[in-house]
């Protein structure tokens, strides 16, 4: 049974961040997003993190989904879903590096031995454990991502005034 679920989460990953990449329409990028952030939710419930998932669904999925969202439609940005894409020679490139990805990527599954998981200690993904993390170890870099946030919307909001 995990095994399937495994299965259907990864395939829902990868197609929904293909999705992210390709799609040339923000919004149905930003909500394959969003499907992207519920399949890594569903990692974390296979890992038996039920609250980091319910923290990826709701901190994720949910408000930083609205921000984007919010970002794409402050900025209305009609004209650029219609840009042609840049030339051959940036497709071709592309195609090489996503493909030395691949390689790269299939040697390092093949060094990585047995391919299970590691074993866990018995508080991973509890609010106590993600609490003290989050408040000794990673203070600063979690308030340098909400400052981040804050500047960005600012920017944002700058953009869409001086268009205005």
């Amino acid at each position: 049974m995990e095994l399937v679920a495994f299965v259907v989460l990864t395939t829902l990953a990868f197609v929904s961040g293909v999705v992210v990449v390709v799609h040339r329409n923000q919004i149905v990028a930003a909500l394959s997003l969003a499907a992207n952030l519920v399949a890594i939710a569903g990692f974390y419930l296979l890992l038996q993190a039920q609250f980091l998932a319910l923290l990826q669904v709701i901190v994720y999925a949910g408000a930083i989904m609205v921000l984007v969202l919010f970002v794409i439609m402050l900025l209305n940005l009609p004209d650029e879903a219609h840009r042609r894409g840049g030339g051959r020679v940036q497709g071709g490139l592309g195609l090489i590096l996503a493909g030395a990805f691949v390689v790269l990527l299939g040697l390092a599954i093949a060094r990585s031995g047995d391919g299970g998981f590691a074993s866990t200690s018995g508080g991973f993904g509890t609010v106590e454990s993600v609490g003290r993390a989050l408040f000794t170890r990673f203070f600063y870099a979690f308030e340098a991502i909400s400052l981040l946030l804050v500047v960005a919307m600012i920017g944002a909001v700058l953009l869409a005034k001086r268009r205005l």
